[in-house]
């Protein structure tokens, strides 16, 4: 069996969005990319911060409500509906539940064919980007940089903190069966 789904699992500004598009350079089929931010922009504005939906701490934490999990399970299953039509797809995604994150998905995707792929970044370099980006909360990437990959087990795991996009896409790209 060939991937059919690649998830990138890693906290925030680790380098996911970056090995996405170069991955979709670099693999010779075409991939379809789906991401739990634009997950989280799909929501109604009054879920973004609401106990149901999801809330971003001034201090980076992020907590999530009834709500918005029962929509994530909606579209994880809509992801994998994707995936059985007949489209290769790449998930970058922030499992904030770690192993419990990765059920879910391991639930969905259940007899697809899946590369579980690791994006790590050291804490200060991923605070850094995160400082550029201008778009989060200060301390998300620092308070995600470990918690995201509790329990979470990897076919491949890649380091973005001294390591370009375009070569952990080339690493992951020799993971593809």
């Amino acid at each position: 069996m060939t991937t059919q789904v690649i998830i990138l699992n890693g906290g925030s500004s680790s380098g996911k969005s970056g090995i996405v598009r170069c991955l979709q350079s670099v693999l010779p089929d075409p991939w379809l990319a789906f991401g739990c931010d634009s997950f989280v922009e799909a929501l109604p504005a009054r879920m973004r911060a609401s106990d149901s939906g999801i809330v971003f701490a001034a201090d980076g934490g992020v907590s999530i409500g009834a709500e918005f999990r029962a929509l994530e399970l909606a579209w994880t299953e809509g992801v994998a509906a994707t995936v059985r039509a007949g489209a290769k797809v790449i998930v970058d995604e922030v499992f904030l539940g770690g192993a419990a994150s990765q059920q879910r998905w391991q639930r969905a995707l259940g007899g697809l064919d899946v590369l579980w792929v690791g994006v790590r970044c050291e804490s200060g370099v991923a605070a850094g980007r995160e400082v550029a980006r201008g778009d989060r909360a200060l301390g998300m990437a620092a308070s995600q940089a470990e918690l995201v990959h509790t329990g979470v087990v990897y076919d491949l795991e890649v380091d973005t903190t001294r390591t370009e996009s375009l070569a952990c896409a080339r690493a992951i790209a020799a993971h593809i069966g």
